[in-house]
């Protein structure tokens, strides 16, 4: 019987209890922000990635979030141009990870463990999550939110992807969605979970609802935002934290209001439909 998240999600979806501090990370010679807990020895840290042409600054509820339950973020500010180099935007996201595991961080009551680091990521900054970590033992996992196709291609990196993966995608399609993360998920080397939102889009994750209202292309969608943050953070914290109450965010069946969960031959057969299989082939006569 599949798990059902729903009572571990409610809490999730909300901020932790833990104080947040947020700094710079220009001294590390990459433009961008780092949000800790207050406190912590040997704590998970992730490296998150923004979508195309969405600076930090619309992820800071998000960012906040993460580290309000243990977990520190680096988030690049880099690559957020009209024509984003998305092979040094993963390489932005690797240096991130690098900086957390090696300094103390807040006023010195904070440390990351080298052996929790994680990247994740949103759109763009979600292909390119999967771009940095191919091949890359130092990820131990992986979170892509509405991942975006990128240059190379992160649905072909995904077949070196060996660190656990979380991927978000959406069952209403918004106006600009530009990517294919079911077909990212299948093609996934490690352990995968592929969940797909009802009620959110690509659009809607990032939090410039103003710009987006003002210009016709998107709703409000808090909801949604919320529980994919619930999502992520439970995922990351069993993941990255070894916190085994749950472990349910990592199951590829598990079950929860307004999300569908695709796993082993039906994850197949939604990524690849018979009639665009690559492996149709094999099935003709």
């Amino acid at each position: 019987m599949a798990d059902n998240l729903n009572k571990h999600l409610s809490k999730l979806s909300k901020r932790g209890p833990h104080r947040v501090l947020v700094g710079d990370m220009n001294y590390a010679g990459i433009p961008g922000k780092i949000y800790t807990p207050a406190e912590g020895n040997g704590i998970p840290g992730v490296a998150f990635g923004h979508d195309w042409m969405k600076p930090i600054k619309y992820y800071h509820q998000t960012l906040r979030h993460l580290a309000s339950w243990g977990i520190a973020v680096a988030a690049p500010n880099t690559e957020t141009g009209f024509i984003p180099d998305h092979k040094g935007f993963a390489s932005d996201l690797e240096s991130a990870i690098q900086i957390l595991g090696g300094v103390k961080l807040g006023s010195g009551a904070v440390t990351v463990s080298p052996g929790r680091l994680g990247i994740v990521g949103h759109g763009m900054g979600g292909g390119s999550a999967v771009l940095a970590s191919a091949n890359r033992d130092l990820v131990r996992a992986v979170g892509a939110i509405y991942p975006a196709k990128t240059s190379p291609s992160a649905i072909d990196a995904a077949f070196a992807a060996k660190a656990p993966g979380l991927i978000i995608g959406s069952s209403s399609l918004g106006l600009f969605e530009s990517g294919e993360p079911a077909k990212l998920a299948a093609n996934w080397a490690g352990d995968i979970c592929y969940r797909e939102s009802e009620k959110g889009n690509q659009q809607g994750f990032s939090e410039d609802t103003m710009f987006k209202l003002a210009v016709g292309i998107g709703r409000p969608q808090t909801g949604a935002q919320e529980t994919v943050r619930g999502l992520l953070t439970g995922f990351l914290l069993h993941q990255l934290a070894d916190e085994k109450k749950y472990k349910a965010f990592s199951e590829p069946d598990a079950e929860a209001k307004n999300v569908t969960s695709y796993f082993g031959e039906e994850l197949q057969e939604h990524a690849f439909p018979k009639d665009t299989s690559p492996f149709a082939f094999l099935n003709e006569k």
